[in-house]
């Protein structure tokens, strides 16, 4: 098995391990959200650090299978014109980057703070929001 091979293999097993820690990110989000004192507790600390670190992870193996492939000589113009490679090739990565940015920024806030404010929810929703749109959703469960 050659090298991309490997990294196609390994980002999509980490996406079904995305999905399950995004899944419970967005329960302990919201049971602190709707919880009677909005105090953020050790299981939203230790979700959110998860994901940040596979959102992390997911991410530098995909930019080294999209630098692979263009250099193996990909033609921009053509990916422009196709919506399914220019889904692949720039707007999956690009949501994805935006992604995994709010979810650093919403652990430092977890982390550092006792309490969730609305600013944290927000840019949670937002990031689990890209995600949703990001994934291939199609290649992994089939059409």
């Amino acid at each position: 098995m050659d090298f991309y091979n490997i990294l196609l293999n390994a980002h999509k097993g980490f996406g079904y391990l995305e999905l399950l820690l995004v899944s419970l990110f967005i329960i302990a989000l919201l049971a602190t959200m709707f919880g009677f004192s909005g105090k953020v507790k050790k299981f939203l600390k230790k979700t959110t650090l998860f994901t940040m670190i596979f959102f992390h992870i997911q991410f530098i193996v995909g930019i080294i299978m999209l630098i692979i492939n263009f250099t193996k000589g990909l033609n921009m113009g053509a990916v422009m014109k196709n919506a399914d490679l220019r889904f692949q090739y720039v707007e999956h990565p690009f949501s994805m980057l935006i992604a995994a940015v709010l979810m650093t920024i919403i652990n430092k806030k977890v982390k550092s703070n006792d309490t969730i404010s609305l600013g944290i929810v927000i840019m949670g929703l937002i990031a689990i929001g890209l995600f949703a749109f990001a994934f291939p959703w199609t290649r992994v469960f089939g059409a």
